[in-house]
């Protein structure tokens, strides 16, 4: 399994640096669309849906509602981030309930309709960071991967009180805060290095403490998920690392959470 993990890391690590960051315009839309269109088919797993056929269906509604959202100019649109965000709170609500809200969220038909704003908000939010510049799409980048070593090595040295025990009985309270340690000290650095004034760097620290809880949130969710369907993987297309969601259902949360919120930044 590790000999596994490590060819296909070997291969796929470079070529999402590449097409993240050495692409821009349509064709990073298209490059990030690919992404989220596999999270999707497997998010039709995830939803219950019988077979491949019914799954095609639902990433092609997806990826229609994604040539909608380009051809009417709104792929990188503030309004869909916000309808994620709104989104994200209801997640909320439905993981920290866990099980006893269960029923809310279990019907397929709600499942499908939870991929869409989770998913569609998540490539908006890829495409305004990308052309608002690579270095705030690095940014988050290193937000989520700060949070999650943060949380592997202080919820391994510390960890006491379970976070969320019926979702993902693994994590802590002291692997969330050693986490939100990290990233709150990359936020510095970063206003730091670019000269910010004491309020703009506060106002990044803050923003930054939401989007490592959102992005904890985003794991959380899938777990649930995944738990309810009784499967380890969102799926195989990642040999040794599961399936695309497995690596992205940080992001997808975290992103357009940044996203929205980016305006702030720029005008602190």
């Amino acid at each position: 399994m590790l000999r596994q993990r490590v060819i296909t890391a070997a291969w796929l690590a470079p070529l999402a640096l590449l097409g993240l960051f050495g692409l821009q315009g349509g064709a990073f839309a298209a490059f990030t669309a690919f992404i989220v269109l596999l999270a999707g088919w497997e998010w039709g797993n995830l939803s219950g849906l019988p077979g491949r056929a019914t799954r095609g269906v639902a990433v092609a509604v997806l990826g229609g509602a994604m040539l909608t959202l380009w051809l009417a100019d709104l792929a990188t649109s503030t309004a869909i981030l916000a309808v994620g965000v709104v989104g994200w709170v209801i997640n909320l609500w439905w993981v920290t309930g866990h099980p006893e809200r269960q029923a809310q969220w279990s019907p397929t038909a709600v499942r499908l309709a939870m991929g869409l704003w989770v998913l569609l908000p998540t490539w908006v939010g890829f495409n305004l960071l990308r052309e608002s510049g690579a270095v705030w799409l690095l940014f988050v980048l290193l937000v989520v991967w700060g949070a999650d070593i943060g949380a592997y090595f202080c919820g391994r040295a510390f960890g006491r009180r379970k976070l969320a025990p019926k979702v993902s009985p693994a994590k802590s309270w002291e692997g969330v805060y050693g986490g939100m340690a990290v990233t709150a000290s990359l936020a510095v650095a970063f206003a730091l290095a670019h000269h910010w004034s004491p309020g703009a760097t506060l106002l990044l620290v803050v923003l930054t403490l939401i989007v490592t809880m959102a992005s904890v949130l985003g794991d959380l969710l899938e777990s649930m998920l995944k738990r309810h369907r009784g499967i380890k993987d969102s799926s195989q297309l990642l040999p040794g690392h599961g399936g695309v969601m497995d690596r992205i259902d940080s992001l997808t949360a975290a992103v357009p959470c940044f996203a929205l919120f980016f305006s702030w930044l720029v005008s602190a």
